[in-house]
């Protein structure tokens, strides 16, 4: 940042970044894209988690929550994801999820249906997301939905 004549500190220019949400798109072009949702409960209040991962390298690409499960917010999600990775003409494995399945058929991506194997990388990220999501509900349930 010194170049510029400002000077800041890293923390402060990886905070910028992220509250921008300007993560840079890597050169990563898989062939295969594992796509899944899950359910996380926080006290009283239910949240849709959406994952895209390699699955040869058990890389998230893509993680959003939201607060509703819509085709129209998958559709967002998968675009998002589109543009942030060269993924669009990778192969998605998808779950028993019909409007993962709709989203992808409606924009023309390819898609196959797997209950095991290549999937079990987004799997295993959810298994851990859950856990540490009931742990942080369980010390934090004072706290509103938002901020947890």
């Amino acid at each position: 940042m010194w170049k510029f004549g400002v000077e800041r500190s890293r923390k402060t220019v990886h905070n910028w970044v992220q509250k921008a949400d300007l993560q840079p798109a890597t050169d990563a072009n898989p062939n295969h894209v594992a796509l899944d949702e899950t359910v996380i409960q926080i006290d009283d209040f239910q949240y849709w988690l959406y994952a895209a991962a390699d699955p040869e390298t058990n890389r998230v690409f893509h993680i959003r929550l939201f607060s509703t499960a819509t085709t129209a917010l998958i559709e967002r999600f998968l675009r998002e994801l589109i543009e942030k990775y060269d993924v669009e003409d990778a192969v998605f494995l998808v779950g028993d999820a019909q409007h993962l399945q709709t989203a992808l058929c409606r924009h023309g991506h390819l898609f196959r249906y797997e209950k095991h194997g290549n999937r079990n990388a987004v799997e295993r990220i959810f298994r851990n997301i859950k856990q540490r999501t009931s742990s942080c509900s369980n010390c934090f349930s004072h706290v509103k939905p938002s901020t947890a």
